[in-house]
């Protein structure tokens, strides 16, 4: 309609004053709801051609389109805006094109593959709070842009070596006494953490004794003999020490084996994993080969720097004066790999935290300095910090909330939740624990994405599984609403045929929504901002309660609006159920 309308614009204006106006001076918006109308075009850029005020050009315009446009019913000016509104016949043709439209919304064709890399844990300690929102926006990402035509690569680097990890192994080989999963029973990165928790409290304790005996705090922390062996394990693991690199892969089998767990409660997965065991010499030929060639400098030390300053960034240390990497060395070495295995490649995206704005600012320039024209397509999806309620979940270490506690909790109060409401006749046990699950995460899941990823949050855990408001299982309730009905429909035999029917003001305003599904999806992966899909999606479910309580459908005498009617929440459901699985949300036929 938005062209129709932009081509009856242009029309007008000839017409009218005999004038051939900017095309980019023609703005069409979604009429705001406090006003009449579907579709708003605003005048001013347009008194210059007409020579007349506002509110008489959008008279003028405003009439000859209504005359002209067979879709516009009605219009009206408020101000220099001139409010259309269309035809109920047009919008039963959109919702007749929707419900014919197989995965609705989703475009196809883009030649475009992007990588999106999210997660990225450290092989000593289990997932946190942090670690889900990173997690759930990069999957949702990938899922919209799939929906938006592209070819994604979801991938993750996974931070297996240095002396964090070799911190973890340390404590074990002296307190473990041969402590597995199996014996534990503790799943694997929460029992390496464990150990890594073991070594803070030694080496604390070390500490303090050196102190006690007259070393200052710097000169101990250094000294303390549990860092200085884990600082020999890490040299042993860079010779290839075969006892601590057998300790090291079995550690970080345990670990993997227990991120797999975590993953697959989350509905998360990867199509290619990166080590950093593989990938933490990348990128030292470069810098080398960008030092003599005069794109780096060196200083007297032997250390290679970059030069940022036409960037107003700091000057950034590539190489140490031993000639170690960094971790700027290693990124620029994997972000040239992934884009020569993948030839293709037309972007990569980083989902990393606002902490780290600084490092992909100063990566990106040093790969565009290096001269690789696909830096431009490189992006980081930063994104804001959470914050719990005072006083609210504490993890096992007292500082940060493990992501399998928070989910085992979330899923416990959905179950909590959904017993006091009842309504689980006719369910078996596997069917109501599968259900409890659903609800819980969907409300987790729902919750760190409905807000825009730059800004921080507060995730409160019994607001995310509300059944009122803006949260993932009012939604959920919405489409399980919408099986019932139809359910209810089928067994009493209702049809959902229809030819000929006139739909209400309520019935507009849902296919008005529905109709801007596509431009959702396409705005969202613009942006990289599943937000944009959740709010949709509460909106959607907003205007569809308002049309379930008001309008009635099965007690409907004229059985044309039945069909319509029931076609109609068919639909919305559809389009609920697509929207958020693009969040990575499951929703429930019963609830």
């Amino acid at each position: 309609m938005e062209k129709i309308l932009f081509n009856k614009v242009v029309e007008g204006l000839k017409h009218l004053y005999d004038a051939d106006v900017n095309l980019k001076q023609i703005q069409i918006q979604q009429t705001r709801k406090e006003f009449a109308g579907d579709l708003t075009v605003v005048v001013f850029p347009f008194l210059k051609a007409s020579k007349k005020g506002p509110e008489q050009t959008a008279e003028d315009l405003g009439a000859y389109i209504q005359e002209n446009t067979n879709e516009v019913k009605a219009f009206n000016v408020v101000k220099g805006f001139l409010n259309f509104s269309i035809s109920a016949d047009y919008w039963i043709e959109v919702f007749n094109k929707i419900s014919l439209t197989n995965n609705y919304g989703h475009s196809v064709g883009s030649s475009k593959t992007v990588m999106v890399e999210y997660c990225s844990p450290n092989t000593n300690k289990p997932l946190h709070l942090g670690h889900l929102r990173n997690n759930f926006l990069g999957f949702s990402v990938a899922n919209i842009l799939k929906a938006n035509g592209y070819k994604v690569i979801k991938t993750q680097i996974i931070n297996d070596r240095g002396i964090h990890i070799c911190k973890s192994m340390i404590a074990w080989q002296k307190f473990g006494e041969g402590e597995t999963p199996e014996s534990s029973g503790l799943k694997g990165d929460h029992l390496v953490g464990k150990y890594y928790v073991e070594f803070d409290k030694a080496y604390k304790v070390e500490i303090a004794d050196l102190i006690d005996g007259g070393m200052d705090k710097a000169e101990a922390e250094k000294e303390a003999p549990i860092f200085k062996e884990a600082q020999l394990m890490l040299l042993k693991w860079e010779e290839g020490d075969e006892k601590i690199r057998a300790l090291w892969k079995k550690m970080n089998t345990w670990v993997y084996s227990g991120l797999d767990v975590s993953y697959e409660t989350m509905g998360v997965d990867f199509d290619e994993l990166y080590y950093e065991s593989d990938t933490y010499l990348l990128g030292k030929d470069v810098v080398e080969d960008g030092l003599a060639k005069k794109e780096f400098y060196q200083k007297e030390d032997g250390s290679v720097w970059a030069d940022l300053s036409h960037t107003k960034l700091d000057d950034k240390i590539l190489l140490r004066s031993d000639g170690t990497s960094v971790y700027m060395t290693q990124d620029i070495g994997t972000a040239i790999e992934r884009y020569k295995k993948h030839t293709d490649l037309s972007g990569l995206i980083y989902t990393v935290g606002n902490e780290q704005n600084h490092h992909f600012k100063v990566l990106f320039t040093i790969l565009e300095k290096l001269g690789y024209k696909w830096a431009e397509g490189c992006y980081h999806l930063s994104y804001g910090m959470i914050e719990l309620p005072e006083g609210k979940m504490k993890s096992r270490e007292g500082t940060v909330v493990d992501a399998d506690d928070l989910m085992e909790m979330i899923v416990a109060d959905a179950k909590e939740m959904t017993q006091e409401r009842g309504h689980l006749d006719g369910m078996n046990e596997n069917e109501r624990e599968e259900l409890y699950s659903t609800i819980g995460l969907g409300g987790l899941k729902y919750f760190l994405l409905k807000v825009d990823p730059k800004k921080g949050m507060v995730f409160n855990p019994a607001e995310s599984i509300d059944l009122n408001g803006n949260t993932g299982p009012f939604i959920q309730y919405a489409h399980a609403r919408i099986q019932s009905l139809l359910k209810k429909a089928e067994e009493l035999g209702f049809s959902k045929e229809y030819s000929d029917v006139e739909i209400n003001a309520k019935e507009q305003e849902v296919i008005k929504l529905m109709n801007n599904y596509p431009s959702v999806i396409k705005e969202a992966g613009i942006a990289y901002s599943p937000a944009i899909i959740a709010n949709y999606i509460y909106d959607l479910v907003k205007e569809f309660n308002n049309f379930y309580q008001t309008v009635s459908i099965l007690k409907e005498e004229d059985k044309q609006k039945v069909a319509f009617r029931l076609c109609l929440s068919e639909q919305i459901g559809v389009i609920v159920k697509s929207s958020m699985l693009l969040l990575g949300v499951n929703v429930p036929d019963k609830m």
